[in-house]
């Protein structure tokens, strides 16, 4: 073998976990923001919408299935500074 070697126990038991494609944080915003249309909008066709996102939810996770838990790390590491207007970036410290 050229790489590393790769053990199927261990990958299965480090992934997250997933739900219908999407992992379960994925899936918990998902059905929150559906329930909410639904409720706004008082028809079925606000299902749709949820299903286009579960759709992009299940792409997203093919590539990298913890990017829900990373962008919200990152929302809560990652606070905007006071002068972001003018320098176009942001700090790490919080």
């Amino acid at each position: 073998m050229n790489g590393i070697a790769r053990d199927r126990l261990f990958v299965a038991l480090t992934r997250p976990q997933m739900f219908a494609g999407v992992t379960y944080s994925y899936f918990v915003i998902n059905v929150i923001v559906s329930a909410e249309a639904f409720l706004i909008f008082r028809s079925l066709w606000a299902l749709v919408p949820a299903l286009i996102i579960h759709g992009l939810g299940m792409i997203l996770c093919l590539k990298e299935p913890r990017f829900v838990d990373l962008w919200l790390v990152r929302l809560r590491q990652c606070r905007r500074v006071p002068n972001h207007g003018l320098w176009r970036c942001n700090s790490y410290r919080p």
